[in-house]
């Protein structure tokens, strides 16, 4: 089992339908470092921050966004990977693989 960490402080914020995360590190003038989420990213972002396992984050977007769990998984499974690729969260294997 992985578990993610966020890997700096952030700020978050929702604007309209966006929720804006923005690094306290860094240049404040550094427009490249402000990630914008959508709903189903910024659902996804909060129960990271909150610690909810994989699993239950999966079985959350199943029901809140009515898509199926294949597709909850591999959606997560993407997201995931572009959190880690922009360096928001580290991934981290909890059980020695």
């Amino acid at each position: 089992m992985k578990e993610m960490n966020k890997t700096k402080d952030f700020v978050t914020r929702s604007i309209g339908n966006q929720t804006l995360v923005v690094p306290l590190t860094g240049s404040v003038g550094d427009l490249n470092a402000i990630y914008s989420l959508n709903e189903t990213g910024a659902a996804i972002w909060q129960m990271i921050r909150d610690r909810i396992p994989l699993p239950q984050i999966a079985d959350a977007v199943c029901r809140k966004f009515e898509v199926s769990a294949e597709e909850a998984a591999a959606d997560i499974k993407d997201f995931i990977a572009d959190l880690h690729h922009s360096g928001l969260i580290d991934t981290s294997s909890t059980d020695g693989a």
